[in-house]
């Protein structure tokens, strides 16, 4: 697609407007610290962010409605800042807690946490700058997303609406969070296992979340279903089998004392787990392969219209078009290299590892390259598969599994007749090299993904790119201050991953970063189950080779592998709600469709549905941490608890299956309501 056919932007490239003004700065730092502090919850929570490109919208426009003086633009730039830092959040998530998983770290060390988060987002927004032209103007990509946020923010008529949408369903999940959490008065889950023979058994069970609830309705049928069925893979048939064949005195080696829902919940964990390891080694190396034409086609046409433009001076290129200069992204990566260096000497620890200097710092020398190399690949990759499927559906950790196991086949050549991995420190010490690598890689290819819909949005909605690039970078920055001092406050009130946290607090499983913790150790332990990722690796590919079968019929319902990948990998107690979510939107969709509503108004539905889950999300996601603050000081996560022992048990169940039963029928009146 050339740009003569491109609409014409909604704010022309002649009409100046202000930009980045004093309020929307603020406002944008405000909204990506408290956005990604929410988002940080909800992955540790259950493995999976979702865009907040809407919602940041709709919030900035009520926010800046309340000066005489605003302007498309400025929406647009404080929405750019603030999903910056909410996706600069599955970044940091989806590794660093791995370091506290393997011992390497006692605690989130405040710098090199932040640091880490920033020159790894920084370099995200960096390599981003010379994709926009190949992805957004040459390449026919929908960035749905990004589509849907700058129709958002040309209806900005509708901003206060939404923002009060927002606030009601944020009071709602909050209301429902510090209940079930907070004063326990409401069960959080149901789960039960159902016998299969003497050792067997099949577990079942569901989160009363409506975060969870919410991530489906976004993400929509097609996504929850395909996810749900990698849990039901697992759930249903794998771990039952498992139990099954195995001889009484392994099953007892693995489960231990556990009994019922327990002993299928550790064999989840010990074994099955691996399968969605492989899986999702597959997928990640699966879209490196499929998008390499693509994303090679795309930047060689990138840099030639860049360097036409040169030719012809910056004045000569439309505002509109305006990318920050090719020279200073060069130079920016290049300067980057610098303090990633500085940062890697800081915590890559040679006495742990046992090397001498020379190994030490060739070590450190290839994990600044391959951050560099595999950051930009993986950010490429992130950019095409956002403007094909959206960021919420991104392939980040899929990319980072593939980065990180493939950093640690490179480290383990380096290290290998020099280090004693039988040694489990020495071991710990050398997978948390390669995670320290795959963070930086993480966090670039986080913030690549999403900051692309940014930039499509602003495509729309004429804003200039180069003070959009501006504001990624300060998104960034302020996401990246505030996630350590949060990411310790969840470790000291609810622990990671089995790791810290208090008695009675329900731990926040961490799926990914714990995933990142077993593959990188068991390279280098030599512990990895080769069988199980071998068979979870079979699994991907019969799914990839379905989704090619999908694509060549033009089915609407595809089948991305890395969806049904995490699935397998994360508990059904997760998915369930995920999947009833999905179902709820595609029910409310055929309701619109009876009700013979025109298009505008289908649209306004759906969006209102949109703002309504992301207000569960956020609410449900902010009074977790805020309750984390209290369960940290007194060391206990029952400190405000009720007593709902004995009959007072069926109670909060009960209360429990209401609060989720009433946020699904919420769900559906609002977002089928047309009037």
């Amino acid at each position: 697609m050339s740009s003569e056919e491109l609409p014409e932007p909604h704010i022309p490239a002649t009409t100046s407007l202000p930009e980045i003004t004093f309020k929307a700065l603020v406002t944008g730092i405000v909204l990506s610290a408290v956005l990604a502090g929410a988002n940080a919850y909800l992955g540790l929570k259950v493995g999976l962010t979702v865009s907040a490109s809407i919602p940041a919208a709709v919030l900035s426009m009520a926010i800046l409605r309340m000066f005489r003086r605003h302007n498309i633009l400025e929406n647009n730039i404080v929405q750019t800042a603030a999903s910056a830092g909410e996706s600069l959040a599955a970044g940091v998530i989806f590794t660093l807690p791995a370091l506290i998983m393997l011992g390497y770290w006692q605690k989130f060390e405040y710098v090199p946490t932040v640091a880490i988060a920033f020159f790894g987002g920084t370099l995200g927004v960096m390599f981003t700058i010379p994709l926009r032209r190949a992805l957004i103007i040459e390449a026919k990509l929908k960035f749905p997303e990004g589509v849907a946020t700058g129709e958002v923010l040309k209806a900005g008529e509708d901003g206060g609406g939404g923002a009060r949408l927002i606030a009601m369903a944020g009071i709602a999940g909050a209301a429902v969070k510090l209940l079930q959490t907070g004063f326990q008065v409401a069960a959080g889950a149901l789960h039960t296992a159902i016998p299969l023979g003497e050792k067997s058994a099949i577990g079942l069970a569901s989160e009363m979340s409506g975060a969870l609830l919410a991530v489906g309705y976004i993400v929509r049928l097609n996504i929850a279903v395909l996810v749900f069925a990698g849990s039901v893979l697992s759930w249903f048939f794998a771990i039952p089998i498992y139990m099954a064949v195995v001889d009484e005195s392994t099953l007892q080696a693995v489960i231990g004392n556990a009994e019922g829902f327990a002993a299928v919940k550790t064999v989840a964990t010990e074994k099955i787990r691996f399968l969605g390891v492989g899986a999702m080694a597959t997928g990640g190396l699966w879209a490196i392969v499929s998008l390499y034409q693509p994303i090679r086609d795309g930047i060689k046409s990138s840099f030639a219209a860049m360097k036409t433009a040169k030719g012809g001076g910056v004045e000569d290129i439309p505002r509109t078009e305006r990318d920050t200069p090719i020279k200073f992204v060069l130079i920016g990566t290049i300067a980057l290299a610098v303090p990633i260096l500085i940062v890697f000497f800081y915590v890559i620890d040679r006495g742990a590892l046992g090397i001498d200097t020379g190994r030490y710092i060739a070590t450190i020398v290839v994990g600044v390259l391959f951050s560099l190399v595999a950051g930009f690949l993986f950010s490429s990759v992130a950019g095409y598969m956002a403007g094909l499927v959206g960021s919420s559906n991104n392939p980040v950790s899929g990319v980072t599994i593939a980065s990180i196991l493939t950093i640690s086949l490179i480290l383990l050549a380096i290290l290998g007749s020099h280090v004693d991995f039988a040694d489990a420190d020495k071991a710990a010490a050398a997978a948390a090299t390669a995670l320290m690598v795959g963070s930086i890689v993480c966090c670039a290819s986080a913030i690549a993904g999403d900051n692309m819909q940014d930039l499509k949005a602003g495509q729309i909605v004429g804003a200039t790119p180069y003070k959009q690039q501006i504001m990624q970078i300060v998104g960034v920055a302020s996401a990246a201050l505030v996630l350590a001092p949060v990411l310790q406050l969840l470790l000291d009130a609810y622990g990671l991953g089995g790791v810290g946290g208090n008695a009675g607090a329900e731990p926040l499983e961490a799926p990914q970063a714990a995933l990142m913790a077993t593959v990188a150790f068991g390279v280098f332990n030599m512990d990895l189950p080769w069988g199980l990722m071998g068979i979870g690796s079979a699994i991907a590919i019969c799914v990839i080779l379905l989704d090619q079968y999908q694509k060549a019929r033009e089915s609407s319902f595809r089948t991305p592998v890395l969806a049904v990948a995490v699935g397998i990998y994360l508990p059904i107690a997760s998915t369930a709600p995920i999947f009833l979510g999905g179902l709820l939107a595609f029910v409310a969709g055929r309701a619109l469709k009876r009700k013979k509503t025109s298009e505008g108004d289908t649209v306004i539905a759906n969006r209102r549905g949109l703002l309504f889950a992301s207000g569960i999300i956020t609410g449900e996601a902010l009074i977790g941490i805020t309750l984390a603050i209290p369960f940290a000081i007194y060391e206990d996560a029952n400190v405000w608890a009720a007593d709902m022992s004995g009959a007072l048990a069926i109670l909060a169940k009960l209360l429990g299956a209401a609060s989720f039963a009433f946020f699904a029928a919420w769900m559906y009146r609002v977002s089928t309501r047309t009037e």
